[in-house]
């Protein structure tokens, strides 16, 4: 049985930081969120891969996609494409994870419904090939394959938030009011590891009896996130990108 008018927080690219996680996760707690849902990469990057997905999981259940890193994670796949670094990460984090939790991550579709709302990594369009959208013509084009209201993604790392009312509308938000009748195509920022020059944590609340997004911003422990990122023997660039935003 479908449930209204609950409150979401919708994560994204937690990338195994699980101080940033610990920190959004205290502050969804503070604003009432009664459900959680994830847009893919739960891994990669950071050193917490295994409480990470043990964490999403047990919080949001099914309501999880597979993001790229999560697939390039779960699989022995060649890593042909992928920024060294990060490929170097993937290397270290399939050593870090057992078969079962490998196995979680094989069986996230790469697309799925939760309540009313869609979510994908990418692109609807064609999700497997994990694409980016970053304007209002890459949104557009994922419009014409979105069935529903309201669909979140991530990817990007940068929260931008996209509206059809017949032309495309897009940008930067901190608080959206979603109208009946228009489609909306939502980032939720990264959790653990923000690309838009904001290092604070990002995620997003959906209040589904408000019909309101809100973007929400955490401070978090850093030099924590660093530290194990450099004890576990990761590149240092991705210690060093967490304290810019970057």
């Amino acid at each position: 049985m479908m449930m209204r008018g609950l409150k979401y927080a919708i994560l994204g690219d937690v990338h195994a930081n699980r101080e940033a996680l610990e920190a959004v996760l205290a502050d969804a707690e503070s604003q009432g969120v009664e459900r959680y849902a994830c847009v893919g990469d739960v891994v990669g990057y950071n050193a917490d891969p295994k409480w990470c997905l043990a964490k999403v999981r047990e919080l949001a259940g099914d309501a999880v996609v597979r993001g790229n890193h999560d697939h390039y994670c779960a699989y022995d796949d060649p890593l042909t494409g992928f920024h060294p670094l990060a490929a170097d990460v993937v290397k270290w984090t399939r050593g870090q994870l057992d078969d079962a939790e490998r196995g979680w991550l094989r069986s996230l579709r790469y697309s799925r419904g939760v309540e009313t709302f869609m979510m994908v990594h990418g692109t609807l369009d064609n999700p497997e090939m994990w694409g980016y959208v970053f304007d209002k013509l890459e949104a557009e084009a994922n419009f014409a394959y979105q069935m529903c209201s309201v669909c979140f993604f991530g990817h990007t790392h940068v929260p931008l938030a996209f509206e059809k009312a017949g032309i495309v509308r897009g940008g930067l938000y901190n608080r959206l009011q979603i109208v009946a009748g228009r489609k909306y195509f939502i980032n939720v920022g990264s959790v653990g590891q923000p690309r838009d020059g904001d290092p604070r944590a990002a995620y997003a609340i959906y209040d589904m009896a408000a019909n309101v997004v809100e973007l929400r911003r955490v401070e978090y422990d850093i030099a924590g996130a660093q530290a194990k990122i450099r004890e576990a023997g990761l590149p240092e660039r991705a210690a060093s990108r967490l304290a810019v935003g970057r």
